[in-house]
């Protein structure tokens, strides 16, 4: 078995991969979208992000957007978004998403939020209000939800799961050996027993696992294998881009051909899609998972 470097971390001065290179986001769907976007003053996880990915499933008619606040209670290392003490849940939160969908006529919406451990229902309520809100405003939409593990609560995950979405993600994010070190507060059995959850509602299964934080490929193939034990169905590999300098660090850039060799393991192995490559996030193609399996 061939295994993924370890190496010392890449210097924050090296520059980045010509394959990481992305274009500029163009056509006539696109350019549709950031209009509506911009003139109605619309929110999306696409645009605070910087997905590099945007204007692509911009054209494809697929948006993602972030409830629950942009404060979140924990404080994994690879993450940019800020911890610390979230504000009150925003009652009105799910219409307001609701409106947005509908104004960009988004065909597929990704849905995720931030941790929210400081609320006794983990932001479940908030959730289930705001996939009901999208249905009765947009209901050709199909909907996608990457959620949160609910800190092992199942029965604040079980109501969201009953408002069925067409896709339920919940991302492992790097492999069992360095989940302490990524992912501080979070744990690799919780997820995999929430992703099981997950699959035995009969409900499309997802998972993404970032590269490039010294995991092997021994690593990623253990991995796999417990997400396949869970029932997951949907796989994403992207390259892990260190968001600061207080970040976890880049250990290593995935070559594209690696990423298509893992694509292989995994179909080899039995998932029913894989979307694997050094751009990919976690919402990359979503339509394509739910459409195409």
């Amino acid at each position: 078995m061939i295994e993924l470097p370890v190496v010392a971390a890449v210097s924050q001065t090296q520059r980045k991969p010509d394959w990481l290179r992305v274009k500029l986001p163009i056509g006539k769907e696109y350019a549709h979208v950031r209009g509506l976007v911009d003139e109605h003053k619309l929110h999306t996880i696409c645009e605070s992000g910087n997905c590099p990915n945007m204007g692509e499933c911009w054209g494809a008619g697929t948006a993602t957007f972030m409830i629950l606040g942009n404060i979140c209670t924990r404080s994994c290392s690879f993450c940019a978004v800020a911890t610390g003490r979230p504000l009150a849940v925003d009652v009105d939160e799910p219409n307001r998403v609701a409106t947005s969908v509908k104004l960009m006529q988004v065909k597929h919406c990704v849905i995720t939020s931030v941790d929210r451990d400081d609320l006794k229902d983990g932001g479940s309520i908030i959730w289930a209000e705001t996939i009901n809100a999208i249905r009765r405003e947009s209901p050709e939409t199909t909907l996608e939800t990457l959620l949160p593990d609910f800190r092992g609560n199942w029965d604040n995950l079980a109501r969201v799961l009953e408002t069925r979405p067409e896709v339920v993600s919940h991302n492992l994010e790097t492999v069992r050996r360095l989940t302490k070190e990524v992912r501080i507060q979070a744990k690799y059995d919780r997820s995999l027993e929430c992703l099981k959850h997950v699959s035995e509602a009969g409900l499309r299964t997802k998972s993404g696992i970032m590269l490039g934080l010294g995991e092997t490929e021994g690593d990623i193939l253990e991995a796999m294998d417990d997400l396949l034990t869970a029932g997951v169905q949907i796989l994403t590999l992207g390259q892990y881009l260190q968001p600061t300098r207080n970040h976890h660090p880049v250990i290593d850039w995935i070559h594209p051909d690696q990423f298509a060799r893992l694509k292989q393991f995994g179909l080899d192995k039995g998932f029913r899609y894989v979307e694997s490559g050094p751009l990919v996030r976690s919402s990359y193609h979503a339509e394509k998972h739910l459409f195409e399996i």
